[in-house]
Formats: C-alpha cells, sequence, structure tokens
C-alpha cells in the first residue's frame, strides 16, 4: 500500500513538473485560430506600461484586452533572463541559457512555431525596431549557440521559406565581417523581392504578391523615434496585408517594439514612454485588423522587464517622475494580453514556454 502511495505521489509530481506542466497548459480553445500574431515590447513591464499609459492621456489600446495573464521569465541558467532565451521560450516553449538562439541548453537546434506554421503551409513574418538579426526576431528563425552571431544568423535565412521580414542591420547581409557573402542577393536569386532604407522608403514601395519579401531599414541599429524612426505602423500593416493574401491557410507574425528595451538600458524615461507609445498604436492598428477579420489570436507580452523601472512620488499625468533599481533586466512577472480565438488559454500564471503551446494549441499545430 505504501509503494502505491509513492507511486501515485511520484506520478503527480511528474505530471506537474514544470516542462510537463506547460504542454497540458496549452489546453484546447473554444475556437481555433487561422492567424497568430505576437507582438513582444521588448523590456516590456507593467511600470513600462503603466508610464507610457500616463503619458499619453491615460488611454492605451491594451486596455481594450479583456483576456490577460502572467508569466514567469526567468531562463534555464539565470532567474534574469537575456532576450534570446526569453524569445526561444516563446518560439520553442523550452527553457534554455541566455544568449541561446532557438537551441536548447546542450546548443541543438529546437524547431520554431514560425518553422512549424511554414510546414503547415502557413504565411510567416518578423517585423521589428531592432536589427532583424536581433535576439529577439533571430529566435524565431536561426539555431545558433550565441545571439551575438549576427552573420551566421543572417546566413540562416536562407534556410526558410519566410515570406516578410522588415528589420534594421542592413551590413549583416551584405557588408558581412566572417565572410564575402551577399545575403541581399542571395536572397533575390532564391525568388525574394527585396529592398533597403537607401534605395526606397517602406511605404512607397509596392510589394509584389508572387514573391517573398525582405527591407532592411539602416545599416546597423534604427534610430529611435523621437529621432524620426517611423516604419513600424507601416511594416505592420503591410505585412499583415501581404501575409493574409499570401497563403489560405492562415499566418504567423512576430512584430516586436525592440527599444523600450533599450530605453530601460539606459535608464531613460522618455525614451522609454516615446516607444511604448509607439508601440501601443501598433497594437490598436493589429486590434482593428482582427476584430474586423475574427480568426485571428493577438498576443502581447515582453520577454523581461528592463531598467528596475519605477514611477516615484512627485509624479503627475502627463510628467513622470522616474527610478531605475538596475541597468539590466529584472526578474518580475510579465503581462500577457490577449484577444480573439484561442485567447481565454492565456489567462492565468504560467512559464514563458507556456505560450509557445498554448498558440500551438489555438493554431491546431499539434502536441
Amino acid at each position: 500500500m505504501k509503494k502505491l502511495c509513492y507511486l501515485l505521489c511520484l506520478s503527480l509530481l511528474t505530471a506537474c513538473s514544470p516542462q510537463t506542466s506547460n504542454k497540458l497548459l496549452g489546453g484546447k480553445p473554444e475556437q481555433e485560430a487561422k492567424n497568430v500574431i505576437l507582438l513582444i515590447g521588448d523590456g516590456m513591464g507593467l511600470t513600462q506600461i503603466s508610464a507610457g499609459l500616463y503619458s499619453n492621456n491615460n488611454k492605451l489600446y491594451l486596455e481594450q484586452f479583456q483576456q490577460i495573464g502572467l508569466h514567469k521569465s526567468y531562463s534555464s541558467d539565470n532567474l534574469i533572463t537575456d532576450s534570446a532565451a526569453g524569445a526561444t521560450a516563446f518560439a520553442c516553449g523550452q527553457k534554455t541559457y541566455n544568449g541561446a538562439i532557438a537551441v536548447n541548453p546542450d546548443s541543438v537546434s529546437l524547431t520554431t512555431i514560425l518553422e512549424e506554421a511554414e510546414a503547415r503551409g502557413m504565411a510567416t513574418g518578423l517585423v521589428a525596431t531592432s536589427t532583424i538579426v536581433h535576439a529577439t526576431p533571430a529566435s524565431f528563425i536561426a539555431h545558433v549557440k550565441s545571439r551575438s552571431m549576427y552573420d551566421e544568423i543572417a546566413a540562416q535565412f536562407l534556410d526558410t521559406e519566410i515570406d516578410y521580414f522588415v528589420g534594421g542591420g542592413k551590413k549583416f547581409f551584405d557588408r558581412r565581417e566572417t565572410d564575402d557573402r551577399n545575403i541581399i542577393a542571395e536572397l533575390e536569386k532564391k525568388g525574394y523581392q527585396m529592398s533597403n532604407y537607401f534605395i526606397e522608403d517602406l511605404e512607397n514601395i509596392s510589394i509584389d504578391p508572387n514573391k517573398n519579401f525582405g527591407y532592411l531599414t539602416s545599416d546597423a541599429d534604427p534610430i529611435t523615434v523621437s529621432q524620426g524612426r517611423d516604419y513600424l505602423q507601416t511594416a505592420s500593416e503591410k505585412g499583415i496585408s501581404f501575409l493574409k493574401q499570401k497563403s489560405d491557410k492562415g499566418f504567423f507574425m512576430m512584430i516586436e517594439g525592440s527599444q523600450i528595451d533599450w530605453g530601460g538600458h539606459a535608464n531613460n524615461s522618455d525614451y522609454i514612454v516615446t516607444e511604448m507609445i509607439e508601440f501601443d498604436r501598433v497594437i490598436g492598428q493589429v486590434l482593428d485588423f482582427a476584430k474586423a477579420d475574427g480568426e485571428t489570436l493577438v498576443i502581447v507580452t515582453a520577454d523581461h522587464e528592463t531598467g528596475g523601472y519605477a514611477i516615484n512620488p512627485g509624479s503627475e499625468m502627463g510628467n513622470i517622475v522616474p527610478g531605475f533599481t538596475s541597468d539590466y533586466h529584472t526578474g518580475t512577472l510579465i503581462p500577457v494580453f490577449a484577444y480573439g480565438p484561442g485567447a481565454e488559454l492565456f489567462s492565468g500564471i504560467y512559464e514563458n514556454t507556456a505560450i509557445y503551446f498554448k498558440m500551438k494549441a489555438a493554431l491546431d499545430l499539434g502536441q
């Protein structure tokens, strides 16, 4: 009898282990989604959201979400995650070490949800206000042991059939440090319509629906919103329209507001707020599409919080008195917002890896 009780307890503990429970937390949606748009505000904790709200006439499009949860952001080797491990958790459903891009703790490649969507015949896209080879977008499309391997990440775009991508980092494609390859030319030879900021503005481009599309917005890191960067809304709108037409099996798209994080690293409250408000405008744009479409699951979250950002006494509406505890990331729980088919799966508190399983469940991509 004692042995039976022991085995029963052991089986219950095993069933509730983090990796197993993540799969169970995928659940079964009330209605399956045809499309998923995942918006990641890099470094966006509750204070970043609050500061954006109080600096924007006490209004954000984020307030429209009814399904809200929290995720645990830690990585496999550190309570304080970095963007690479955080994005890998979303993309692949597994905790890994800080710096890893879609590989496990033993540096073995993991299949990403973008790759699974491609295998299903869905259209796929990535948009970021960082370089397109930066940690977050890279974790959905590349597999390298270190996030700093930018040349190799750029080359791995050739290993996929990603339909649409927009972000900075042109030099990693055509003026590389590790070899003399021109990845832009190789993508064009593969059939991509490629362009960049030096040739033409994104808003003026007519995208060929019969080709995949890539646009590089800067040579290295894109400038800030306050300096005049304005492509995120255009890139998101064009991408959604393009991907919807590209496949009758649906699409997966990741949109990153990358520089909310950079404002946190700089301990610059104004930088955080301007980037947060721009990101929220894109959220509003995506919500408008999802409401009209009826088949699109929208998820908004962050990989981690950056800066230990606080709104201190003396703050007023439109005038934040900030405080910071760090110029790096912190380990606080991170909010998750969801709208559309399968949104109910995202309520509660769960591991960051569960987001992958919940997206798979909503799209019926299997276990």
